[in-house]
Formats: C-alpha cells, structure tokens, sequence
C-alpha cells in the first residue's frame, strides 16, 4: 500500500488534472464542440485512473486491518457514497441535501460512541474511588480500634509510673547538681591548665632563644680561640665591627607588600563574609558595617598593645645577653619576626570583644554575641601585629563620625549622597604609611551627618534583640580576667 501511495504521490495526477482543466478553460471558446467533448473525455480518463489506483490503496488498506477493522468507515463513508451514487437520480432529494443528511447522520453516530465511551470511562472511575474509599474507610476503622487499644494500654501504663516519677525527678535533680558541680570544677580546672599552656609556650620560646645564643656563643669562642696572631691582630687593629642586616630588614619589602594584600583580601573577603553571618541576626545594614569597622579598629588596638608588651619581654630577656653586631632594637624586631607565631592572639580577641560590648556607637547592650565574628577579628589582629614590624609600621587613619570628607582618605560607598560633605559612618578605615595613605578605606557621606552623629553618641542605650546566637555562642566565650579588661582600655 505504501509503494502505491508512493508512486500516487510522485506522479502527481491531480496537479496534471488541474493543468488540462485550466488549459480547457482558457481555450474553450477556440475549439470545437468535436474538441471541447474530446477533452472532456479526457479528463473523464483520467479521473477514472486516480479513482481506480485510491479503490486499490483503499482496497490494500482494508487488507491490512483485517477482517474488523475498518468496517464503521466503510459503513458509513464509501457505502452511503456508493447508494447515492446508484440511487441520486431517482431520488427527490438532491446531491448536497443527501450529503448533508449523511454526514450529519455519521456526525451524531460518533457523538454518540464518543458519549457512550465517556459515560463508561466515568462510571469506571467513579467505581474504583468507591472501592478506595471503601479500603480507606476499612483501614482507619481499624487504626482507630488500634488507637482505642493503644490509649487503654497508656492510661494504664502512666497510672502504674505516675507513682514512680517524683522519685525519679528528685533523683535526677540531685544528678544534675552533682554534674554542674564537676562542671564548674572542670571549668576551673581548664582555666588554670590554659594559663599552664600559656606560661609552658613562654618559656619555651626563652629556652629556645637561649639555645639559640648558646650556638651564636659557642661559635665565637671556636673563631676566638684561632692561634693564628695575624687574625688577632687585625681584630686589635680594627676593633669596630661592620654590621649586617638581620633577617627583619632583609624581607622588609615582601613583607610590606605581603601585608597590604592581606589587609585588602581581609576587606574583600572575610568582611563580606563576617557581614553575611551578622545580618542573619541584625536587619540593619548600617549597624552591621559600623560593627565590623569598629572590630577593625579595636583589633589594631589591641595587636599594637600586645605588639608593645611582646617587644618589652623580648628586649628584657636579650638586654642580658645581647652581644651581636647588631643593635638592641634590631635583634627584638628580628626575634619578633622569626616568632610571629608565638603572638598570643586569643587573648587580644578577647580583649576586642570586651571593648565592642561597652562601646556606644554600634549597641549598649550589644544586639549580638561578637564570637561569631571571632574569625574576622583574629585576622585582622595578626594582621595588625605582623605590620607593627616593619619599618615605619603600618597603622589605620584616625576617623571620626561627622567628619569631613577627604577624598584622599576614602571613596564614597554606593548608597552615599554624593552631594554631602561630612561622614555619616565608615565602613572601612585607611592604611597609612606614616603620614601617607596607601589603602582608601570607605565611608558613607549623607546630608546631616553630624546632627545624627551626636544624637547617637547623646543616646546610645539600644534594646537587645532575641538573637539566637547569644544564648547559644555564650557558652563556648570566656570571660576575660579584669587585669585583662582594664589593659584593653589604655
């Protein structure tokens, strides 16, 4: 069927029939009536040749269907056709009534089928929710025969335990002191092993600077002891010695550009993410940008005090044994330098974090526990610390909110009024070498800046908010010692 359809198609009889039909047309009135009736034949032909090669597919496709298929078709389109073919002319009724009688005839009959199918589809459907719900209803009466059994068996089971749990309570109570008890001791007992540690990382760092100038002094006694009197008469001749760079001065530079990348990495990176965790608990962006800036610069703070308590102990412990070519002051800068690690860092985050409770210009009482941006804080003191060592040190601009807005100093964030000359906050300090910016810091100018300065600083009592994080993030802070607290404060 396929193959005659095939060549049906590529022959393409009803174009040439439409081709002869218009040639006839438009020479109709030229030829003769012997030649109008010759062409009319022919096309009669060829009508009769595409009419016999579709009875042949239709005859192939009923075939192929077999021996049903097909038959509500044939019934209703080719016979009906068929009888009005053989009756159309004795009949009253003419071709298009007739058509139209049949087809409105087939129209109703698959209206019908297609009713009847859906009728049966629907009631289908409607029997098998029935039976679900049936099931369904089966079911919970049984859960509800469970439940029923189940609330018997707990009534009873809770009338024979109701006598037995005051005694279990009173029994857990007396735990539960017994385990604040060991808590409390376990506490104390972490306190003092932390000042161990501490005090065991002291002496540890002295021991080995004392191994270090044995092994400096061993070997200047083995050069001293020389026999060779050429040698020591030059040293007589020349007493003065050269000295030589120290380790300090010779990686002063990578250092310098070391520091500032991680200082603009620490802006980047870890105050957006700092800012990121704070707005989970405080709506206000403000606030949260004033927070960390104020961490900033507390952190500076307090890395420059320990920097210079860190300095006092090192130059105490090498004034007695100092006898390089080097100075006093280059030898403490270079142990620093070798031992950055030996910077007790936990001790100023803490110290930050006792500061930023008290201050007034973020929140008295703080809206949120400061250990959350713990991580940010010990970046920014080691930072801090290790630019202490360089030669000039690096250090933060001084700012104040209300100020006057230097272009040198800072750039304006994007929600800023461009137009104002004062400093409504900062969000980030500058770096300073000496009197030099090298990092603008940002800051946020707006028109009345000053007034809303004052009226903050004027008022600076806030409600807390029910933070999560300050209940939860209280229990893993300690408590700094008030010796501590009141070194903060210098």
């Amino acid at each position: 069927m396929a193959d005659t359809l095939r060549r049906l198609v590529n022959s393409s009889p009803y174009s040439v029939l439409q081709d002869k039909l218009d040639a006839w047309y438009k020479d109709y009135h030229v030829y003769s009536c012997d030649q109008n009736l010759n062409r009319c034949c022919e096309l009669v032909e060829l009508t009769s040749k595409i009419q016999g090669q579709l009875f042949t597919i239709l005859n192939l496709t009923a075939q192929e269907g077999g021996h049903y298929s097909g038959v509500d078709t044939l019934k209703s389109r080719l016979l009906p056709w068929l009888g009005s073919c053989f009756t159309i002319a004795a009949s009253a009724v003419s071709s298009d009534t007739s058509l139209s009688l049949i087809q409105e005839s087939v129209e109703k009959d698959r209206k019908i089928r297609e009713l009847s199918s859906v009728h049966e589809s629907n009631l289908q459907k409607i029997e098998d929710q029935l039976c679900s719900t049936r099931i369904e209803l089966d079911s919970v009466k049984r859960e509800l025969v469970d439940t029923h059994i189940e609330l018997d068996s707990t009534k009873n089971k809770s009338a024979t335990t109701l006598l037995a749990t005051e005694d279990e309570i009173l029994h857990l109570k007396s735990e539960l002191r017994v385990a604040q008890d060991q808590l409390d001791l376990y506490k104390r007992k972490l306190d003092v092993l932390d000042d161990y540690e501490r005090q065991v990382r002291i002496l540890r760092d002295e021991v080995s600077f004392l191994n270090a100038e044995k092994t400096v002094l061993q070997d200047r006694l083995a050069k001293s002891r020389s026999p060779s009197p050429l040698l020591r008469r030059s040293r007589s001749v020349s007493p003065v010695r050269g000295e030589s760079p120290t380790r300090a001065q010779l990686t002063s530079s990578s250092r310098h550009a070391r520091l500032v990348s991680r200082f603009s990495d620490l802006y980047a990176t870890e105050r957006l993410e700092s800012q990121s965790l704070l707005l989970k608990y405080i709506d206000d962006l403000e606030t949260v940008q004033r927070i960390l800036f104020i961490a900033a610069v507390e952190s500076f703070q307090a890395a420059k005090l320990a920097y210079r308590q860190f300095k006092l102990r090192v130059r105490k412990t090498l004034s007695s044994t100092h006898i390089g070519p080097e100075s006093l002051e280059d030898a403490v800068v270079d142990y620093i330098v070798r031992n950055l690690d030996l910077y007790d860092v936990q001790t100023s985050i803490n110290d930050v974090i006792n500061a930023m409770n008290v201050n007034p210009r973020i929140s008295f009482p703080p809206e949120v526990d400061f250990v959350l941006i713990s991580s940010f804080i010990r970046e920014a003191c080691r930072i801090a610390f290790a630019m202490q060592t360089l030669d000039p040190p690096l250090d933060l601009a001084f700012s104040s909110d209300g100020e006057l807005y230097s272009d040198v100093k800072y750039r304006r964030s994007f929600d800023s009024e461009f137009t104002a000359p004062l400093v409504a906050f900062h969000v980030w300090p500058a770096l300073l070498e000496g009197d030099t910016v090298i990092l603008k810091g940002e800051a946020v100018t707006r028109r009345g800046a000053l007034w809303k300065s004052r009226s903050r600083s004027s008022s600076p009592v806030r409600s807390r908010s029910g933070s999560p994080s300050r209940t939860f993030m209280a229990s893993h802070s300690r408590s700094p010692s008030p010796g501590r607290l009141s070194s903060s404060r210098l």
